[in-house]
């Protein structure tokens, strides 16, 4: 081989090394609820893009716990009354990004498409940050919990009961 297509193939190689250990110390994705400029670009975001579905209060559409007559699940809640908070940044931004039917998988069926070809990372992001930022401290500290960070708050799960909620079975996998 020429020594310019070793050097390239070279420079490649140690380049995909250096960009896999910068994203190995960033770690999995973050919901940046608390950063105000995403929060109001997530509101928009959202305005547009999610709550037909899931209602412009982040209330779902009723009955979104049973399948509906046609076999498809009804867009569930988006505040602390819904699931979503149950999942990991990881899996919400998976969920939003390629539809829960291709992240479910096994026959699962959604009305939800995934929106990778609609929304950069980033833009979900945002929509997520604005869901987030209206839970309540509870779910909030209960969501770092799922996240596999410790909350600052230390809410328990006593706590959640209190409130008339429950983390259920916790979906760290994401399915």
């Amino acid at each position: 081989m020429p020594k310019r297509v070793i050097a390239t193939l070279l420079l490649t190689v140690l380049t995909s090394f250096a960009a896999y250990g910068v994203l190995a110390r960033l770690g999995p994705p973050s919901i940046p609820y608390a950063d105000e400029a995403r929060v109001a670009q997530g509101a928009q975001i959202y305005a547009e893009h999610c709550a037909a579905c899931h209602g412009a209060n982040l209330a779902g559409e009723p009955g979104w716990e049973q399948p509906a007559p046609d076999g498809l699940y009804p867009a569930p809640p988006q505040n602390a009354h819904g699931h979503t908070w149950h999942h990991a940044d990881a899996v919400l931004l998976d969920f939003v990004k390629r539809g829960p039917a291709r992240v479910r998988g096994e026959g699962y069926q959604s009305r939800m498409p995934g929106f990778e070809d609609t929304l950069s990372d980033a833009e979900i992001l945002s929509a997520l940050a604005f869901i987030k930022s209206t839970w309540p401290l509870v779910i909030l500290e209960a969501h770092e919990v799922v996240n596999g960070r410790p909350g600052s708050a230390g809410v328990l799960l006593d706590d959640l009961a209190a409130c008339g909620l429950s983390l259920g079975v916790l979906d760290m996998g994401g399915k």
